[in-house]
């Protein structure tokens, strides 16, 4: 069961709850349905109860008591827990799982893209399919912050055009950070009445810090500028380049590289991934995947999808040394399913890295 499927389903025990005279309130829209901060618990939450319970007239955790019977039998949901002042907290079958690997497995690097045009019904927050007009200044973290808004906004089916302010990138820029894509158009030309203009302006990269930030290469330069929100100032330093955990973006890359490892040793002991129930925390963080790439390009900040990365990453390395048969024993039905999840896990690793014009190596 996917996000958007989740947030369908708790919108129909609102909807049964109000039918039946438990709730006195207009059913919303839309249901947001998160991973489980802290104190939560299972693979989702929502705050449905806090939001309704105003209109209702009650309190949250009443609330929140009185849709969880109708949450706790829909098909796909194995539990369905209340905890702080009124989150409900669910829980997914095993089939879930089953079937969300097999999505991911299907669909690759491009799970969580949306095929062809959307309204903004299909994927909650997400944009609506027009043509998106972004413009930039002539400086190398704004047209870096453009490219990959972009890529997120056409993920998601909306059309875009970039241009850059007074010409061209810089060719070292261009060659360091590829960024030589953008139209020569200056924002005061006039422009047609139904194009808005969007002026993506993070805050920029310092004159001092600009040689340095060339000096990383394309992979980490490009990190540097988009892990920071825009209203962050980026800071290119060699950390970016280190080899080790303390580095985010090894992480991401290293994790990545284990998938692919993995499933080549798993060649060699003569067996392949089969979809199968995995309880492993980088699951939810997979199904959220979907609602990351949404809010990524409609709030037009990269830095949501480079923090869920890390998040993939680090579940990710947790689950690989569970996934191969150690010593002589046999592979079983659940090495293949973990196997089958570690290859979806590098799927979306894959896929995000991609997005942010960062390459994922399949050796580390």
């Amino acid at each position: 069961m996917t996000p958007v499927e989740l947030s369908r389903t708790v919108l129909r025990a609102v909807r049964r709850a109000v039918e039946g005279g438990e709730l006195s309130v207009v059913v919303p829209e839309k249901v947001s349905v998160t991973v489980p901060g802290a104190g939560g618990c299972g693979d989702y939450a929502t705050n449905i109860a806090l939001q309704l319970a105003r209109p209702a007239r009650e309190t949250p955790r009443r609330v929140a008591e009185l849709l969880l019977p109708h949450l706790a039998g829909a098909q796909g949901v194995s539990g369905v827990e209340i905890t702080g002042p009124g989150f409900l907290n669910i829980s997914l079958g095993s089939s879930a799982s089953t079937s969300l690997v097999a999505e991911i497995l299907r669909r690759g690097p491009r799970y969580g893209f949306v095929d062809g045009p959307t309204s903004g019904d299909d994927v909650p927050n997400a944009p609506t399919t027009h043509l998106v007009r972004l413009h930039t200044p002539h400086e190398p973290r704004a047209l870096v912050v453009m490219d990959v808004i972009a890529r997120l906004l056409r993920s998601q089916g909306a059309h875009v055009r970039t241009s850059c302010e007074t010409g061209p990138p810089e060719p070292a820029w261009a060659t360091v950070l590829g960024v030589g894509s953008a139209d020569s158009v200056d924002l005061q030309e006039p422009t047609p009445l139904d194009l808005e203009v969007e002026v993506v302006r993070p805050v920029p990269v310092s004159t001092p810090d600009l040689a340095p930030l060339l000096t990383l290469g394309r992979d980490a330069a490009r990190w540097a500028l988009l892990l920071p929100a825009a209203h962050d100032r980026p800071r290119p330093t060699a950390d970016h380049l280190v080899q080790r955990e303390v580095n985010p973006l090894f992480r991401v890359r290293y994790a990545y590289a284990r998938t692919r490892a993995v499933s080549r040793n798993a060649v060699d002991l003569g067996f392949t991934a089969q979809p199968g129930d995995v309880r492993a925390g980088v699951t939810s963080l997979l199904a959220d995947h979907p609602r990351v790439l949404a809010r990524a390009a409609t709030h037009r900040a990269p830095d949501l999808l480079a923090r869920h990365l890390v998040a993939v990453a680090d579940a990710t390395l947790v689950l690989l040394p569970a996934v191969l048969p150690l010593g002589d024993e046999k592979p079983l039905a659940a090495h293949r399913a973990r196997l089958a999840l570690a290859e979806a896990a590098g799927a979306v690793l894959a896929g995000g890295l991609s997005l942010l014009g960062i390459d994922a190596p399949e050796h580390l």
